[in-house]
């Protein structure tokens, strides 16, 4: 099983290469060539969900909000 470490250590990678534009990604050893940002912010959001899980803490997946004119 992966450690929290190892995800956040895959998420920071994941990050800094979106912010640099580059498309590919090394970490243990492999590569993986991503299509588009949009994939690359896809595989961000499962390190999150990973990430929440292995911390045992719940991943908020809508938030709802409510409000009233005050009449």
């Amino acid at each position: 099983m992966t450690t929290i470490a190892e995800l956040r250590a895959r998420r920071e990678t994941l990050s800094t290469q979106r912010s640099s534009g580059v498309a590919r990604v090394s970490y243990d050893r492999k590569t993986v060539d991503y299509r588009s940002l949009a994939e690359i912010d896809r595989a961000i959001e499962v390190l999150d969900r990973e990430i929440a899980t292995a911390e045992g803490r719940k991943v908020i997946r809508h938030v709802r909000v409510i409000t009233t004119k005050g009449l």
